[in-house]
């Protein structure tokens, strides 16, 4: 008998002895990616988001706490460095804030020209709290690393807000379009998105997750106006189990 075979015998007898199932050893002599990519069918995870505006809105930022729960819908496909498969996913944040400057406005029945007409001066703006869901979430995970996953995604969601958002208006009753009737936004407001991150597995089926995602607000003019966020740039930080 080899060396090497009598060795190996040596390791199965231990393993058996101690309780070791067939299926944990070949687990621990596979890459935890491959183990993810062609074991598991599920993602869930807990997140925890943040970011800032950009553009017009670089006063504005954003901190949301929520989950995600992935599908993989494909074997691998392909080889080398793009090697993946798609994974379908939807992220739910039942806490969603965003920050946003303070300022005072006037509301004016139509036709005002002064003051003396509106409302007194209130203050608008400030932190707004709500919850999002992104229902629509498509990613495609590259799994030719051995740690490391990264992947590229594409989604869509929906925020809903406590107030109406983001706010508008100004002191000046002759400006109808910021202190009229028609001078208001809208609790809800749409959430298209891109992004990229990674999950670096920490042990078989345990990853934890970074990611960049660019997402704009806009509620699609369900408000009378609809000045929405142009871009956010938003950071997560998280933590997923593969089932």
């Amino acid at each position: 008998m080899k060396f090497e075979q009598f060795v190996g015998r040596v390791v199965c007898v231990f393993a058996l002895a101690i309780g070791v199932p067939a299926g944990a050893q070949a687990h621990l002599a596979t890459s935890p990616v491959a183990d993810a990519a062609s074991n598991t069918s599920w993602e869930y995870g807990a997140l925890l988001q943040g970011g800032v505006g950009l553009q017009d809105r670089t006063d504005y930022s954003f901190l949301l706490v929520g989950g995600h729960a992935g599908k993989i819908l494909t074997p691998e496909i392909g080889t080398g460095l793009f090697k993946g498969n798609v994974e379908y996913a939807v992220e739910v944040f039942p806490f969603w804030q965003s920050y946003t400057p303070k300022f005072q406005r006037l509301a004016c029945p139509t036709g005002a020209t002064v003051a003396a007409q509106c409302s007194n001066p209130y203050t608008v703006g400030g932190t707004y709290t709500g919850a999002s869901i992104t229902p629509i979430m498509v990613r495609w995970n590259f799994t030719h690393g051995r740690r490391l996953m990264p992947w590229v995604q594409a989604a869509g969601g929906v925020v809903w807000t406590n107030h109406k958002y983001p706010a508008v208006g100004n002191l000046n009753a002759g400006d109808p379009t910021q202190t009229g009737p028609q001078a208001n936004t809208s609790v809800w407001n749409f959430t298209p998105q891109g992004g990229a991150g990674v999950h670096y597995f920490v042990k078989p089926r345990r990853s934890i997750d970074f990611s960049a995602n660019a997402v704009h607000v806009s509620s699609a003019s369900l408000g009378d106006k609809n000045p929405g966020v142009n871009v956010s740039l938003q950071m997560s930080i998280g933590y997923s189990w593969w089932k």
